[in-house]
């Protein structure tokens, strides 16, 4: 069953309007896909499959040819970014950001390599294009010693990424995971500051303990105390940001610090066995793999202690980015549905209606 977003219903978290779709697509370019994969191969939920894909290409264009800057940051490191440390040293992707479970992290990067041979015969016997391709733990509900993820799962997530409205709840990656004791999964959000540049987040939730879960400020968690999963395991979470707002890679890095921020206002503690992991990649700079004199001129904000300059601010970015993960983290809430899955494993949904009253009873009726 299909469930509203948090702004169908009134909820609307952060002082910055949104992008038109409320979506990291609202950045110009910027296409997302899913591969979604459920089996019940047995009735009493031995090998149980709740795993998927999700892969977000940074433009319409091939990311390999025209990379963009980029950065990251690491709140908590129990977690895998394969491509990091290229990111760290170029300040550069070229590649699609590709989501899944943590024991199929390898899988997806072979097949994604695969497929850009196959699709469009542009790797080379030198190698060196590494993808980035990140994980969360979705073994929950998911019998990853099965492995039951393929090439065909990564090529369909791979394929079907487009622009327009993005899939979210338990689809792609999300299919399996887990958020503050409910059933997790992905969200997205976007903001405009006032100089109209887009920032725009998609998450990959997998965290959290129930007593901190907290919606706009109010202690949702602690009002909902029943629903909890039979046991607790600690997740992690994935923060993808986008801008056209035209960063330089520690800049990047510098937006990407902000989305555990936003992570924060939702009751993150980052513990010490999740993997809080975040990428932000601006699309203002399309840089070719040659040029005739070896040099690239950018565009980026004035950088520094200039808060006050006319125009485009930085802090305009920081706060956009993380009013725009907050609002994901609670988008992938308020979106996924009650999964059962391995060994009868059972994930519930957030109760929305219940959790309308409490923001009400604490001065947060729904907005119409």
């Amino acid at each position: 069953m299909e469930r509203a977003r948090p702004r169908e219903l009134g909820v609307v978290l952060g002082t910055m309007p949104t992008g038109a779709r409320n979506a990291i697509t609202d950045v110009n370019g910027v296409r997302v896909g899913h591969a979604t994969v459920i089996r019940d191969p047995n009735p009493d939920g031995r090998g149980a499959v709740r795993t998927g894909v999700t892969a977000i290409f940074p433009h319409e264009g091939l990311p390999w040819t025209e990379r963009v800057y980029a950065g990251t940051h690491i709140l908590n490191g129990y977690g895998e970014i394969i491509g990091i440390n290229q990111i760290a040293e170029w300040g550069l992707l070229h590649s699609p950001i590709v989501l899944t479970s943590s024991l199929a992290i390898g899988r997806a990067y072979d097949a994604t390599v695969r497929w850009r041979t196959e699709r469009h015969r542009t790797t080379t016997s030198t190698g060196g294009d590494m993808p980035v391709v990140t994980e969360c733990d979705d073994s929950y509900l998911n019998d990853v010693t099965t492995f039951p993820l393929s090439d065909a799962d990564v090529y369909a997530a791979l394929d079907g990424a487009s622009g327009g409205d993005v899939a979210v709840g338990c689809v792609g990656a999300g299919t399996g995971m887990q958020c503050m004791d409910f059933k997790g999964g992905i969200g997205t959000a976007s903001r405009v500051v006032p100089a109209g540049f887009v920032v725009a987040a998609l998450v990959l939730t997998n965290f959290g303990d129930r007593e901190f879960l907290r919606i706009d400020g109010v202690p949702v968690g602690g009002e909902i105390t029943d629903l909890m999963p039979e046991g607790h395991d600690e997740g992690s979470c994935i923060v993808v940001l986008a801008t056209d707002a035209p960063l330089l890679p520690h800049q990047c890095r510098r937006l990407a610090a902000r989305g555990a921020l936003g992570l924060a206002r939702c009751g993150s503690t980052a513990h010490s066995g999740s993997g809080e992991l975040m990428i932000a990649f601006s699309t203002a700079n399309r840089l070719p793999l040659e040029t005739r004199d070896g040099m690239f001129e950018a565009r980026t904000l004035l950088d520094g202690a200039a808060w006050n300059a006319p125009g485009a601010s930085i802090n305009d970015l920081f706060v956009a980015a993380v009013e725009a993960v907050e609002e994901a983290v609670v988008d992938a809430l308020f979106t996924a549905t009650t999964t059962v899955g391995r060994d009868g494993h059972v994930l519930h949904a957030l109760p929305v209606d219940r959790t309308l009253e409490i923001l009400e009873k604490y001065g947060r009726p729904p907005q119409t």
